[in-house]
């Protein structure tokens, strides 16, 4: 929902009902995760997208009957063959879709919410979306409060905890309970949306490539800061893609800074006076993504460097370097499509090769 929530605010304001159909769960090669959003006005704009086209046109059609008749509907689309008129995912995969209406009544806590997502302020919101529960029940949690409830005292109590924990690791899915909140059982299915603040790229070194690996990082989706010792480089006016520009020694403002599993650390100086001391608490931290530039040659004098500061071989494997994939990428902009192709690799567990050369899902698994 975060792709629409902008729109559908001003048709929430309106007074009027509006459609929202939501992707719950996925199965094979689904082309949306859950969460993917689309929105139907009352007047018939289209917002969002939860499958890239192939099975809009009937969740529109959807999305009008929630609004016409004040109803959620729960939808199942999977493979359609090749007939050509079949509603239905021709990659194979299968979404399971929740579709209801939305307006001030049905949906109280909506404007927090928004206002939550453009503060960064960690938010997620649990729907009931089928069983033996009141679906479309819905409950908001909050790190210190929360609004709503499902059903029961357990059932929120559950949800509570559950929920917390996925903002914790960024992470949006369905999950199963019984009607006082016993886990194990698969009597409510619930909805959990967890609105984390974005995942933080976080790149040193205030150079060409940085500024092309800082672009690159805030398409995917990071909150990037660019981080250099030297203030004449890291300004604001040449890095207008970062959401942050620091001046101080990397290493210094890396072990105060916060680093999650989310986390991905770019070190671009190619300098050992700069990388060394940096990489020795960049491979102490939790981050995702450890990546270091630099030729083979300054990879392996850098490795040596390390041990002699008593870096592990354990810690060690962490480190991509030289960073990025076998592209043969020259110019920074190409160097950065390297970098984020590997950052990519690294999240989702992909082979790294051309798609025309491999077989099986081509999306993977999502757990």
């Amino acid at each position: 929902m975060r792709d629409v929530l902008e729109p559908i605010l001003g048709w929430y304001d309106s007074g009027k009902t509006f459609g929202l159909a939501t992707v719950v769960d996925t199965f094979r090669s689904a082309p949306r995760l859950p969460g993917a959003a689309m929105a139907v006005s009352p007047n018939d704009e289209v917002v969002g997208s939860i499958s890239g086209g192939c099975v809009e046109g009937a969740v529109f059609e959807v999305a009008k009957q929630a609004i016409e008749t004040g109803e959620s509907f729960f939808e199942k689309y999977g493979f359609s063959d090749d007939d050509a008129f079949a509603v239905g995912l021709t990659c194979g995969g299968i979404l399971h879709v929740y579709v209801e209406p939305v307006d001030r009544r049905t949906f109280p806590e909506l404007p927090a919410i928004a206002d939550s997502v453009r503060r960064r302020e960690p938010v997620a919101v649990a729907t009931v979306v089928t069983g033996a529960g009141p679906v479309g029940a819905r409950r908001v949690i909050w790190d210190d409060r929360t609004s709503g409830s499902l059903g029961s005292s357990g059932l929120d109590r559950a949800i509570d905890d559950d929920a917390r924990g996925m903002l914790a690791q960024g992470v949006t899915g369905q999950r199963h309970y019984g009607l006082d909140g016993q886990r194990r059982m698969t009597e409510v299915s619930v909805f959990v949306q967890a609105f984390a603040p974005p995942p933080r790229m976080l790149v040193f070194g205030a150079i060409d490539f940085a500024s092309a690996v800082a672009r690159v990082g805030k398409f995917l989706g990071y909150h990037v800061t660019v981080c250099d010792a030297r203030g004449v480089f890291a300004t604001a006016r040449r890095f207008p893609d970062a959401d942050e520009v620091v001046v101080k020694w990397p290493h210094n403002f890396l072990a105060e800074t916060a680093v999650d599993a989310r986390t991905a650390i770019c070190v671009l100086t190619h300098d050992p006076k700069f990388d060394v001391p940096l990489l020795q608490v960049a491979l102490r931290t939790p981050a995702g993504y450890i990546g270091a530039m630099g030729s083979r040659r300054t990879h392996d004098d850098r490795l040596g460097k390390l041990r002699e500061a008593g870096v592990s071989e354990e810690e060690l494997t962490r480190l991509h370097s030289p960073i990025g994939l076998d592209l043969h990428a020259r110019t920074p902009e190409e160097t950065a499509v390297a970098i984020a192709a590997e950052l990519i690799q690294t999240r989702w567990g992909g082979t790294g090769q051309p798609l025309s050369e491999t077989r099986g899902r081509i999306h993977g698994v999502t757990v």
